[in-house]
Protein backbone atom coordinates (compact mmCIF):
# COMPACT_ATOMS: atom_id res chain seq x y z
CA UNK A 1 0.00 0.00 0.00
CA UNK A 2 1.88 3.04 -1.23
CA UNK A 3 2.00 6.25 0.80
CA UNK A 4 2.36 8.87 -1.94
CA UNK A 5 5.21 11.38 -1.89
CA UNK A 6 5.93 14.42 -4.03
CA UNK A 7 8.75 12.96 -6.19
CA UNK A 8 9.14 10.08 -8.87
CA UNK A 9 11.31 8.03 -11.11
CA UNK A 10 10.32 7.65 -14.71
CA UNK A 11 10.98 8.59 -18.28
CA UNK A 12 8.94 10.94 -20.42
CA UNK A 13 7.08 9.84 -23.49
CA UNK A 14 5.62 12.70 -25.54
CA UNK A 15 3.32 10.96 -27.97
CA UNK A 16 6.28 8.75 -28.94
CA UNK A 17 8.58 6.41 -27.06
CA UNK A 18 11.42 8.80 -26.33
CA UNK A 19 13.43 6.62 -23.99
CA UNK A 20 13.34 3.02 -22.83
CA UNK A 21 12.15 2.77 -19.26
CA UNK A 22 15.12 2.05 -17.00
CA UNK A 23 15.14 -1.58 -15.93
CA UNK A 24 15.65 -2.82 -12.42
CA UNK A 25 17.10 -6.33 -12.16
CA UNK A 26 16.84 -8.89 -9.38
CA UNK A 27 20.44 -8.36 -8.35
CA UNK A 28 19.51 -5.32 -6.30
CA UNK A 29 18.02 -7.42 -3.48
CA UNK A 30 20.64 -7.35 -0.73
CA UNK A 31 20.98 -10.69 1.02
CA UNK A 32 23.53 -9.21 3.45
CA UNK A 33 21.26 -8.24 6.34
CA UNK A 34 23.30 -9.76 9.20
CA UNK A 35 27.09 -9.83 9.72
CA UNK A 36 26.74 -13.04 11.75
CA UNK A 37 24.56 -14.72 9.10
CA UNK A 38 27.02 -13.71 6.37
CA UNK A 39 29.60 -16.03 7.97
CA UNK A 40 27.38 -19.08 7.47
CA UNK A 41 26.03 -17.99 4.04
CA UNK A 42 22.61 -17.14 5.52
CA UNK A 43 21.97 -20.79 6.35
CA UNK A 44 20.73 -19.98 9.86
CA UNK A 45 17.85 -18.04 8.36
CA UNK A 46 14.55 -18.46 10.15
CA UNK A 47 15.72 -21.17 12.59
CA UNK A 48 19.08 -20.30 14.18
CA UNK A 49 17.59 -17.89 16.74
CA UNK A 50 20.97 -16.92 18.21
CA UNK A 51 21.25 -13.23 17.36
CA UNK A 52 18.94 -10.17 17.35
CA UNK A 53 19.04 -10.14 13.53
CA UNK A 54 16.42 -12.90 13.74
CA UNK A 55 13.92 -10.00 13.89
CA UNK A 56 14.43 -9.64 10.13
CA UNK A 57 14.73 -13.33 9.22
CA UNK A 58 11.93 -14.62 11.47
CA UNK A 59 10.53 -12.48 14.31
CA UNK A 60 8.88 -15.54 15.89
CA UNK A 61 12.37 -16.80 16.82
CA UNK A 62 12.89 -13.83 19.14
CA UNK A 63 11.38 -16.03 21.85
CA UNK A 64 14.69 -17.94 22.00
CA UNK A 65 16.59 -14.79 23.00
CA UNK A 66 16.62 -14.06 26.75
CA UNK A 67 16.44 -10.57 28.25
CA UNK A 68 17.15 -7.53 26.10
CA UNK A 69 19.64 -7.73 23.24
CA UNK A 70 20.92 -5.29 20.62
CA UNK A 71 23.11 -5.80 17.57
CA UNK A 72 24.60 -3.10 15.38
CA UNK A 73 26.93 -3.52 12.41
CA UNK A 74 27.17 -3.77 8.67
CA UNK A 75 28.58 -5.45 5.61
CA UNK A 76 31.14 -3.86 3.29
CA UNK A 77 30.79 -5.03 -0.32
CA UNK A 78 33.61 -4.85 -2.84
CA UNK A 79 32.14 -5.57 -6.28
CA UNK A 80 34.04 -5.87 -9.54
CA UNK A 81 32.13 -5.80 -12.83
CA UNK A 82 33.45 -5.77 -16.38
CA UNK A 83 31.67 -5.05 -19.66
CA UNK A 84 33.18 -6.09 -23.02
CA UNK A 85 31.76 -4.67 -26.24
CA UNK A 86 30.90 -7.46 -28.68
CA UNK A 87 29.37 -5.38 -31.48
CA UNK A 88 27.03 -2.69 -30.07
CA UNK A 89 25.32 -0.64 -32.78
CA UNK A 90 22.59 1.88 -33.54
CA UNK A 91 20.32 2.46 -36.47
CA UNK A 92 20.32 5.65 -38.56
CA UNK A 93 16.93 7.10 -39.60
CA UNK A 94 16.43 6.81 -43.37
CA UNK A 95 19.24 4.27 -43.84
CA UNK A 96 19.37 0.50 -43.92
CA UNK A 97 22.91 0.32 -42.54
CA UNK A 98 23.79 0.66 -38.86
CA UNK A 99 26.57 2.58 -37.15
CA UNK A 100 28.84 0.95 -34.62
CA UNK A 101 28.58 2.32 -31.09
CA UNK A 102 32.07 2.76 -29.74
CA UNK A 103 33.45 4.01 -26.49
CA UNK A 104 35.13 2.65 -23.43
CA UNK A 105 34.23 -0.39 -21.35
CA UNK A 106 32.80 2.03 -18.77
CA UNK A 107 35.31 1.13 -16.06
CA UNK A 108 34.27 -0.66 -12.89
CA UNK A 109 30.85 0.94 -12.27
CA UNK A 110 30.74 0.06 -8.57
CA UNK A 111 32.17 2.15 -5.77
CA UNK A 112 35.30 0.71 -4.17
CA UNK A 113 33.31 -0.13 -1.02
CA UNK A 114 29.54 -0.32 -0.56
CA UNK A 115 28.16 -0.29 2.99
CA UNK A 116 25.01 -2.21 3.99
CA UNK A 117 24.19 -1.17 7.60
CA UNK A 118 21.81 -2.87 10.02
CA UNK A 119 20.46 -2.40 13.54
CA UNK A 120 18.45 -4.90 15.60
CA UNK A 121 16.95 -4.98 19.09
CA UNK A 122 14.87 -7.56 20.98
CA UNK A 123 13.37 -7.62 24.45
CA UNK A 124 11.45 -10.18 26.50
CA UNK A 125 8.53 -8.19 27.93
CA UNK A 126 7.07 -11.21 29.76
CA UNK A 127 7.79 -14.94 29.71
CA UNK A 128 5.45 -15.17 26.68
CA UNK A 129 5.77 -11.84 24.84
CA UNK A 130 8.78 -10.38 22.98
CA UNK A 131 9.13 -7.08 21.11
CA UNK A 132 11.75 -6.26 18.51
CA UNK A 133 12.95 -3.71 15.99
CA UNK A 134 14.94 -4.06 12.75
CA UNK A 135 16.42 -1.20 10.72
CA UNK A 136 17.78 -2.48 7.41
CA UNK A 137 18.51 -1.63 3.75
CA UNK A 138 17.04 -4.66 1.92
CA UNK A 139 17.30 -3.35 -1.66
CA UNK A 140 20.02 -1.18 -3.11
CA UNK A 141 22.32 -0.59 -6.05
CA UNK A 142 24.76 2.09 -7.20
CA UNK A 143 26.62 2.03 -10.51
CA UNK A 144 28.44 4.77 -12.42
CA UNK A 145 29.77 4.03 -15.88
CA UNK A 146 32.12 6.43 -17.65
CA UNK A 147 30.36 8.97 -19.89
CA UNK A 148 31.73 7.35 -23.08
CA UNK A 149 30.61 3.83 -22.10
CA UNK A 150 29.61 1.81 -25.18
CA UNK A 151 26.41 0.74 -23.36
CA UNK A 152 25.46 4.34 -22.50
CA UNK A 153 22.10 4.15 -24.31
CA UNK A 154 21.15 1.36 -21.91
CA UNK A 155 22.51 2.91 -18.70
CA UNK A 156 25.03 5.35 -17.23
CA UNK A 157 24.15 6.04 -13.60
CA UNK A 158 22.00 3.97 -11.25
CA UNK A 159 21.36 4.83 -7.60
CA UNK A 160 18.62 2.91 -5.80
CA UNK A 161 18.35 3.00 -2.02
CA UNK A 162 15.82 1.54 0.40
CA UNK A 163 15.50 2.03 4.13
CA UNK A 164 13.26 -0.39 6.02
CA UNK A 165 12.03 -0.02 9.61
CA UNK A 166 10.36 -3.11 11.06
CA UNK A 167 8.73 -3.07 14.51
CA UNK A 168 7.89 -6.65 15.48
CA UNK A 169 6.35 -8.85 18.16
CA UNK A 170 6.52 -12.55 19.04
CA UNK A 171 4.41 -14.72 21.32
CA UNK A 172 5.07 -18.17 22.81
CA UNK A 173 2.01 -20.33 22.18
CA UNK A 174 3.65 -23.26 23.98
CA UNK A 175 7.10 -23.99 25.35
CA UNK A 176 8.14 -25.20 21.88
CA UNK A 177 6.02 -23.20 19.40
CA UNK A 178 6.05 -19.44 18.79
CA UNK A 179 4.46 -17.03 16.33
CA UNK A 180 5.69 -13.60 15.36
CA UNK A 181 5.24 -10.82 12.87
CA UNK A 182 6.07 -7.26 12.01
CA UNK A 183 5.20 -4.21 9.93
CA UNK A 184 7.65 -3.05 7.26
CA UNK A 185 7.78 0.69 6.63
CA UNK A 186 9.97 1.12 3.57
CA UNK A 187 11.31 4.24 1.84
CA UNK A 188 12.78 3.98 -1.66
CA UNK A 189 14.72 6.61 -3.58
CA UNK A 190 15.84 6.22 -7.18
CA UNK A 191 18.06 8.21 -9.56
CA UNK A 192 18.78 6.89 -13.06
CA UNK A 193 20.46 8.28 -16.17
CA UNK A 194 21.23 7.07 -19.67
CA UNK A 195 22.40 8.67 -22.92
CA UNK A 196 19.96 9.49 -25.74
CA UNK A 197 20.96 9.06 -29.39
CA UNK A 198 20.43 12.02 -31.64
CA UNK A 199 19.29 11.35 -35.19
CA UNK A 200 22.81 11.60 -36.58
CA UNK A 201 25.46 9.30 -35.09
CA UNK A 202 27.93 12.19 -35.54
CA UNK A 203 26.00 14.44 -33.14
CA UNK A 204 26.69 14.52 -29.40
CA UNK A 205 24.37 12.41 -27.26
CA UNK A 206 21.47 13.75 -25.26
CA UNK A 207 20.80 12.69 -21.67
CA UNK A 208 17.81 11.34 -19.74
CA UNK A 209 17.76 11.78 -15.97
CA UNK A 210 14.99 10.50 -13.72
CA UNK A 211 14.62 10.88 -9.98
CA UNK A 212 11.90 9.86 -7.55
CA UNK A 213 10.90 8.32 -4.25
CA UNK A 214 8.08 6.68 -2.31
CA UNK A 215 7.10 5.43 1.14
CA UNK A 216 5.11 2.19 1.40
CA UNK A 217 4.04 -0.35 4.02
CA UNK A 218 4.23 -4.16 4.02
CA UNK A 219 4.25 -6.95 6.60
CA UNK A 220 5.93 -10.20 7.54
CA UNK A 221 5.09 -13.18 9.77
CA UNK A 222 6.68 -16.42 10.93
CA UNK A 223 6.52 -19.60 12.98
CA UNK A 224 9.32 -21.01 15.14
CA UNK A 225 9.54 -24.53 16.58
CA UNK A 226 12.12 -25.27 19.28
CA UNK A 227 12.50 -29.02 19.68
CA UNK A 228 15.60 -28.83 21.82
CA UNK A 229 18.33 -30.13 19.53
CA UNK A 230 16.33 -29.18 16.42
CA UNK A 231 14.89 -25.79 15.45
CA UNK A 232 12.53 -25.24 12.51
CA UNK A 233 11.53 -21.81 11.22
CA UNK A 234 9.04 -20.64 8.58
CA UNK A 235 8.84 -17.02 7.47
CA UNK A 236 6.95 -14.97 4.88
CA UNK A 237 7.65 -11.36 3.89
CA UNK A 238 5.04 -9.60 1.80
CA UNK A 239 5.85 -7.93 -1.47
CA UNK A 240 6.10 -4.16 -1.47
CA UNK A 241 4.04 -2.09 -3.89
CA UNK A 242 5.66 1.29 -4.40
CA UNK A 243 4.20 4.13 -6.45
CA UNK A 244 7.25 6.21 -7.30
CA UNK A 245 6.63 9.87 -8.02
CA UNK A 246 8.99 12.58 -9.14
CA UNK A 247 10.29 14.02 -12.38
CA UNK A 248 12.15 13.26 -15.59
CA UNK A 249 14.54 15.59 -17.41
CA UNK A 250 15.61 15.28 -21.05
CA UNK A 251 18.45 17.43 -22.39
CA UNK A 252 20.81 17.66 -25.33
CA UNK A 253 18.40 16.50 -28.03
CA UNK A 254 18.92 18.31 -31.32
CA UNK A 255 17.02 19.16 -34.50
CA UNK A 256 13.38 18.04 -34.54
CA UNK A 257 13.87 16.27 -31.19
CA UNK A 258 14.87 19.48 -29.38
CA UNK A 259 11.23 20.37 -28.69
CA UNK A 260 10.99 17.66 -26.05
CA UNK A 261 13.96 18.83 -23.96
CA UNK A 262 12.81 19.81 -20.48
CA UNK A 263 11.37 18.43 -17.25
CA UNK A 264 8.01 16.77 -16.65
CA UNK A 265 6.23 15.04 -13.76
CA UNK A 266 5.57 11.33 -14.05
CA UNK A 267 4.68 8.25 -12.02
CA UNK A 268 5.68 4.59 -12.13
CA UNK A 269 4.83 1.53 -10.01
CA UNK A 270 7.63 -0.59 -8.58
CA UNK A 271 6.69 -4.06 -7.33
CA UNK A 272 9.19 -5.76 -5.02
CA UNK A 273 8.83 -9.52 -4.42
CA UNK A 274 7.30 -11.64 -1.70
CA UNK A 275 9.92 -13.82 0.01
CA UNK A 276 9.20 -17.19 1.67
CA UNK A 277 11.81 -18.94 3.85
CA UNK A 278 12.10 -22.38 5.45
CA UNK A 279 15.04 -23.18 7.74
CA UNK A 280 16.23 -25.99 9.97
CA UNK A 281 19.01 -26.07 12.55
CA UNK A 282 20.13 -29.32 14.19
CA UNK A 283 22.58 -29.70 17.06
CA UNK A 284 24.94 -32.52 16.08
CA UNK A 285 26.90 -32.50 19.33
CA UNK A 286 26.94 -30.16 22.33
CA UNK A 287 29.45 -28.03 20.36
CA UNK A 288 28.49 -28.51 16.68
CA UNK A 289 25.42 -27.35 14.74
CA UNK A 290 24.31 -27.83 11.11
CA UNK A 291 21.93 -25.47 9.29
CA UNK A 292 19.98 -25.45 6.05
CA UNK A 293 17.82 -22.71 4.53
CA UNK A 294 15.80 -22.40 1.32
CA UNK A 295 14.19 -19.19 0.07
CA UNK A 296 11.73 -18.45 -2.71
CA UNK A 297 11.39 -14.99 -4.28
CA UNK A 298 8.22 -14.01 -6.13
CA UNK A 299 10.01 -11.88 -8.72
CA UNK A 300 7.47 -12.74 -11.42
CA UNK A 301 5.31 -9.89 -10.08
CA UNK A 302 7.81 -7.60 -11.81
CA UNK A 303 6.48 -7.99 -15.37
CA UNK A 304 7.03 -4.54 -16.81
CA UNK A 305 7.77 -0.92 -16.11
CA UNK A 306 4.73 1.26 -16.82
CA UNK A 307 5.44 4.99 -16.91
CA UNK A 308 2.62 7.51 -16.87
CA UNK A 309 3.17 11.18 -17.69
CA UNK A 310 1.00 14.01 -18.97
CA UNK A 311 1.13 12.53 -22.45
CA UNK A 312 0.11 8.97 -21.66
CA UNK A 313 1.63 5.67 -20.55
CA UNK A 314 4.55 3.70 -21.98
CA UNK A 315 5.20 0.10 -21.01
CA UNK A 316 8.48 -1.79 -21.17
CA UNK A 317 8.47 -5.53 -20.54
CA UNK A 318 11.02 -7.07 -18.18
CA UNK A 319 9.40 -10.47 -17.51
CA UNK A 320 11.30 -11.38 -14.37
CA UNK A 321 11.19 -14.99 -13.22
CA UNK A 322 10.59 -16.39 -9.76
CA UNK A 323 13.90 -17.35 -8.20
CA UNK A 324 15.30 -19.24 -5.23
CA UNK A 325 18.37 -19.65 -3.05
CA UNK A 326 19.62 -22.64 -1.03
CA UNK A 327 22.30 -22.40 1.65
CA UNK A 328 23.98 -24.82 4.04
CA UNK A 329 26.33 -24.10 6.89
CA UNK A 330 27.73 -25.20 10.19
CA UNK A 331 29.15 -23.89 13.46
CA UNK A 332 31.55 -25.20 16.05
CA UNK A 333 32.08 -23.84 19.56
CA UNK A 334 35.82 -24.00 20.07
CA UNK A 335 35.25 -22.77 23.63
CA UNK A 336 32.50 -20.92 25.51
CA UNK A 337 34.10 -17.69 24.28
CA UNK A 338 34.86 -18.56 20.65
CA UNK A 339 32.69 -19.96 17.80
CA UNK A 340 33.72 -20.71 14.22
CA UNK A 341 31.27 -20.96 11.31
CA UNK A 342 31.22 -21.52 7.55
CA UNK A 343 28.68 -21.91 4.78
CA UNK A 344 27.86 -22.04 1.08
CA UNK A 345 24.89 -20.82 -0.97
CA UNK A 346 23.52 -20.94 -4.50
CA UNK A 347 21.47 -17.86 -5.42
CA UNK A 348 19.61 -17.98 -8.74
CA UNK A 349 19.13 -14.67 -10.51
CA UNK A 350 15.55 -13.70 -11.41
CA UNK A 351 16.64 -11.70 -14.46
CA UNK A 352 15.38 -12.93 -17.81
CA UNK A 353 18.19 -13.70 -20.31
CA UNK A 354 16.16 -12.02 -23.07
CA UNK A 355 15.96 -8.73 -21.11
CA UNK A 356 19.38 -8.38 -19.46
CA UNK A 357 20.71 -4.86 -18.91
CA UNK A 358 24.02 -3.22 -18.06
CA UNK A 359 22.13 -1.39 -15.31
CA UNK A 360 22.30 -4.56 -13.23
CA UNK A 361 24.85 -6.96 -14.76
CA UNK A 362 23.49 -9.93 -12.83
CA UNK A 363 23.89 -13.69 -13.13
CA UNK A 364 23.53 -16.73 -10.89
CA UNK A 365 25.73 -16.51 -7.78
CA UNK A 366 27.57 -19.00 -5.60
CA UNK A 367 28.71 -18.05 -2.09
CA UNK A 368 31.52 -19.35 0.07
CA UNK A 369 31.80 -17.80 3.52
CA UNK A 370 33.35 -18.10 6.95
CA UNK A 371 33.18 -16.25 10.24
CA UNK A 372 33.65 -16.23 13.97
CA UNK A 373 32.08 -14.90 17.17
CA UNK A 374 34.13 -13.81 20.16
CA UNK A 375 32.14 -13.58 23.37
CA UNK A 376 34.23 -10.92 25.06
CA UNK A 377 32.03 -11.12 28.16
CA UNK A 378 28.61 -12.52 29.09
CA UNK A 379 27.09 -9.24 27.86
CA UNK A 380 29.16 -8.39 24.75
CA UNK A 381 30.03 -10.34 21.57
CA UNK A 382 31.95 -9.46 18.41
CA UNK A 383 30.93 -11.09 15.11
CA UNK A 384 33.27 -11.11 12.09
CA UNK A 385 32.57 -12.67 8.68
CA UNK A 386 33.92 -12.89 5.16
CA UNK A 387 32.22 -14.13 1.99
CA UNK A 388 33.18 -14.40 -1.66
CA UNK A 389 30.52 -14.39 -4.40
CA UNK A 390 31.20 -16.08 -7.73
CA UNK A 391 28.92 -14.41 -10.31
CA UNK A 392 28.03 -16.10 -13.59
CA UNK A 393 29.33 -14.48 -16.79
CA UNK A 394 26.41 -13.44 -19.00
CA UNK A 395 25.87 -12.14 -22.52
CA UNK A 396 23.74 -9.01 -22.88
CA UNK A 397 21.83 -8.43 -26.12
CA UNK A 398 19.57 -5.48 -25.48
CA UNK A 399 17.76 -3.48 -28.20
CA UNK A 400 16.32 -0.18 -26.94
CA UNK A 401 13.90 1.72 -29.15
CA UNK A 402 13.84 5.51 -29.19
CA UNK A 403 11.36 7.90 -30.83
CA UNK A 404 8.89 6.82 -33.54
CA UNK A 405 8.04 7.14 -37.19
CA UNK A 406 10.75 8.49 -39.49
CA UNK A 407 12.84 9.51 -36.44
CA UNK A 408 12.93 6.03 -34.89
CA UNK A 409 16.31 4.88 -33.62
CA UNK A 410 17.19 1.45 -32.22
CA UNK A 411 20.34 1.17 -30.13
CA UNK A 412 21.46 -2.41 -29.47
CA UNK A 413 23.89 -3.05 -26.63
CA UNK A 414 25.90 -6.22 -27.11
CA UNK A 415 28.12 -7.03 -24.18
CA UNK A 416 29.82 -9.82 -22.30
CA UNK A 417 29.47 -9.08 -18.57
CA UNK A 418 31.48 -10.68 -15.79
CA UNK A 419 32.39 -9.96 -12.20
CA UNK A 420 32.59 -11.09 -8.60
CA UNK A 421 32.07 -9.71 -5.10
CA UNK A 422 33.73 -9.87 -1.70
CA UNK A 423 32.05 -9.14 1.62
CA UNK A 424 33.57 -8.19 4.94
CA UNK A 425 31.11 -7.97 7.83
CA UNK A 426 31.25 -7.03 11.49
CA UNK A 427 28.78 -6.41 14.30
CA UNK A 428 28.62 -6.00 18.06
CA UNK A 429 25.91 -7.72 20.08
CA UNK A 430 25.09 -6.47 23.56
CA UNK A 431 22.97 -8.44 26.03
CA UNK A 432 21.30 -6.86 29.04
Amino acid sequence: MPLRRPIIASLLTLGVSLVPAPAFAGGFYLQEQSPLETGRALSGGAAAADDPSTVYFNPAAMTALPGTQMSMGGVLLSVTARQNNIGSSRSIPGRVSEAAVGGSSGGNPFASLIAVPSLYATSAVTDRLWLGLAVTAPFGLKLDYDADFFGRYDSLHTDLKTYNVQPSAAFKLTDSLSIGGGVDVQYVKVTLTNALPNLSPLAADGLARVKGDDLSVGWNAGLFYDGGDTHVGLHYRSGMDHRIEGHSTLSGLQGPLAAVNGTTDATAPLHLPDIATVSIMHRLTPRARAMLTARWYNWSVFKDIAITSGTGTSVKEVRYRDSYSVSAGGEYDVSPAFTLRAGAMFDRTPTNPQYLTTRVPDGDRAWLSGGATWNMSPSLALNLSYAHNFIETVTILRPDHFYSGAAAVTATTRSRASGNADQLAASLTARF
